[in-house]
């Protein structure tokens, strides 16, 4: 099986920075894309960033400009920062990652979600 484990959710006031990780574990493959989605209460989810293995980014007009995803590929690790918070990103942040296991097998895995609050 594999498992993604976020961290570096929190409190932060309006205008800080978090940093999120998401680190993939397990009989891993390859991993093609990764990013993060979010979802605030009785919201839709919705995509925040997303990165390929290659580094190419794409990132919600939401958000574009305050937040820089990244990726360590042999970490299996990916990255949000996010700067200048906004009370309207307060959602559970959920990572997600498009794995190839053994034997090739090709889905989606997701993160347990980490809370982002941004107070005023």
């Amino acid at each position: 099986q594999v498992q993604l484990v976020e961290s570096g959710g929190g409190l932060v006031q309006a205008g800080g920075s978090l940093r999120l990780s998401c680190v993939a574990s397990g009989s891993i493959f390859s991993i093609d894309r990764m990013g993060w989605f979010r979802q605030a209460p009785g919201k839709q989810r919705e995509l925040v960033a997303m990165i390929t293995s290659g580094g190419s980014t794409n990132y919600a007009d939401s958000v574009k400009g305050r937040v820089a995803i990244s990726r360590d590929n042999a970490k299996n690790t990916v990255y949000l920062q996010m700067n200048s918070l906004k009370p309207e990103d307060t959602a559970v942040y959920y990572c997600n990652a498009d794995v190839t296991i053994y034997p090739p097998y090709k889905r989606d895995y997701w993160g347990q979600g980490t809370q982002v609050t941004v107070s005023s």
